[in-house]
């Protein structure tokens, strides 16, 4: 009896998770932070470049993101650090010969519904950087910033524990 009481409370439980309701009750829109990269064009080029310009600028804000714990101080540091961002935006421009400049801002802006590894962010409007490449007329690329749900490297050392796996395994032992 015990045993099937726990396997229901686990099912449940995976199914709320599954859903995102856990994940969407715990964090609201105010807390993230996402980004926001215009191609100058849908030109196959200029869609090209976007995407070196994206890998260098996630680079950089890796690094100065790191131990970072809140949005508020998140925004801080991008902020401090826009003119270092359409430097590397230019840089990348510059060696794949484009002649136009990026330009980059933190402002709200409105993003559709998206789903990050289980985390789903619904249609709204967020705090956000936007970096314009050119006329940024172009498709575009978005992720989030803080928390850094597209900064994660492969290489990192993180280990991720289930709560619910580790309480039903606790329990299931002492049976």
């Amino acid at each position: 009896m015990k045993k099937s009481i726990l396997v229901l409370i686990l099912v449940i439980s995976v199914v709320v998770i599954a859903t995102g309701c856990v994940l969407q009750g715990t964090k609201s829109n105010a807390d993230f932070l996402r980004i926001h990269i215009r191609a100058d064009s849908n030109l196959e080029e200029a869609q090209s470049v976007k995407y070196a310009v994206k890998d260098e600028i996630v680079l950089f804000l890796t690094e100065k993101l790191k131990g970072v714990s809140s949005k508020k101080e998140a925004i801080s540091i991008v902020e401090k650090n826009i003119s270092e961002i359409e430097s590397i935006a230019d840089k990348v421009l510059s060696s794949q010969g484009f002649t136009y400049s990026a330009k980059a801002s933190v402002r709200q802006e409105e993003f559709p519904a998206r789903s990050y590894e289980g985390l789903l962010l619904p249609e709204d409007v967020y705090d956000a950087l936007i970096v314009e490449l050119g006329s940024g007329k172009g498709d575009n690329w978005w992720c989030v910033v803080f928390p850094p749900l597209c900064f994660v490297s492969t290489d990192s050392e993180a280990e991720y524990k289930s709560f619910i796996y580790e309480w039903y395994k606790k329990l299931t032992e002492k049976e």
